[in-house]
């Protein structure tokens, strides 16, 4: 039977995208689990009796749907755990501006720890407006975590749209 090196290759496994601090957290508990052979208690799993300290929610750039109908455009963004009044919608020139601010504030006790977090974040997008959009009657609504821009086309624009016929060849 003849023996045939085989050649192997190593490629890095695919990462998630990166959490600083679950990044931290991991190279901590590598870190302690090295002390684990030395008679000390496994430290990841005292640690892991205390309340978790990490943020209660991240806040990254919402996720925005824009659609067209014959009428208007229409800008849904997701906006969960915001109330109206945490969201600013702006038209300057030709540019639509949605911006929101979170804020919250967290509070645990117990006989042998005490935490309190203040976390806030904030985002801002910013769309160029299509030509045809009647600005006098742009109109916003929220409702349960989904804000909606709608920017109705003006009459002329609407008067302007035809559709053409698609021939197969």
């Amino acid at each position: 039977m003849a023996v045939a090196p085989v050649e192997v290759k190593k490629t890095p496994a695919p990462r998630a995208p990166s959490d600083p601090w679950q990044n931290f957290r991991g190279e901590m508990d590598r870190l302690f689990d090295r002390f684990t052979g030395f008679g000390l208690p496994s430290l990841r799993r005292s640690f892991d009796l205390l309340p978790s300290f990490e943020p209660s929610f991240s806040f990254n750039v919402p996720a925005v749907d824009v659609t067209e109908d014959e009428k208007a455009y229409k800008v849904a963004a997701e906006l969960p755990g915001l109330d109206e009044k945490d969201i600013e919608v702006s038209v300057t020139g030709d540019v639509l501006t949605i911006k929101g601010e979170k804020r919250q504030e967290k509070e645990e006790k117990s006989k042998n720890w005490y935490v309190a977090e203040r976390t806030f974040g904030s985002f801002q997008r910013a769309f160029a407006l299509p030509d045809g959009v009647d600005r006098n009657n742009i109109a916003a609504d929220f409702s349960k975590g989904v804000l909606t821009v709608t920017l109705p086309k003006s009459a002329q624009a609407q008067k302007q749209q035809q559709k053409i016929e698609v021939k197969a060849t």
